[in-house]
């Protein structure tokens, strides 16, 4: 494994994504194993994409712009779903006892979601992880499915330690009501743009 697949890969983890934004108001609203929580979910919501790139599958969506265009516009409506539920539901980014309920399966499902109906995701690993498996390599397939672990277990580790940032300061906003209002707002605000960059791009 070089070490430019693993700094490619941290950087395009790291950058702030969808995924990110969840986890850290996973973090942030219910503390730090929903945070976790959160992260292995959007990590489980990169299989699909590394499943279909292996496969072969990636090459179709990726001359498919049909297909492509339909996995693009459900991914921007369910961010714009995610930022009206961000805004609707006061619990969704609200701090709240750690004794209270929470429904963990929600969050995973939510961030499986956000990371299966991401075509990006399916391009990156068609596109990406080929440049570091030279052609005509007999174990081939096994080095694409050791690259894509590796990067699933970098998406992980990074978006589990937003999670658990926020979860750090979630007790500092607890009795700050207009601050737990803004960042309501600004998560909303930050689905919106992503999905916005999600209808723009063409591929």
């Amino acid at each position: 494994m070089s070490i430019a697949f693993l700094l490619t890969a941290l950087v395009v983890v790291a950058t702030p994504g969808t995924g990110a934004v969840y986890s850290i108001a996973a973090g942030l609203s219910r503390g730090s194993r929903a945070g976790i929580i959160a992260a292995f979910g959007c990590t489980l919501g990169v299989l699909p994409h590394m499943v279909a790139a292996i496969s072969g599958l990636a090459a179709i969506l990726h001359a498919s712009a049909i297909a492509f265009q339909a996995i693009k516009w459900l991914g921007v409506g369910y961010l714009l779903y995610l930022a009206w539920q961000t805004l609707r539901d006061q619990s969704a980014i609200q701090v709240e006892d750690n004794r209270a309920p929470v429904s963990f399966g929600r969050v995973i499902r939510t961030a499986v979601l956000i990371n299966l109906l991401n075509p990006k995701l399916t391009i990156f690993f068609f596109a990406f992880l080929p440049q570091f498996v030279p052609a005509g390599q007999p174990n081939g397939t096994l080095q694409l499915m050791g690259l894509s672990g590796v990067f699933m277990a970098l998406t992980f580790v990074v978006f589990a330690l937003y999670g658990v940032f926020a979860a750090t300061v979630r007790t500092q906003v607890v009795s700050r009501p207009n601050v737990m209002l803004w960042l309501r707002r600004t998560f909303a605000a930050t689905y919106v743009l992503l999905a916005g960059r999600l209808a723009a791009d063409s591929r």
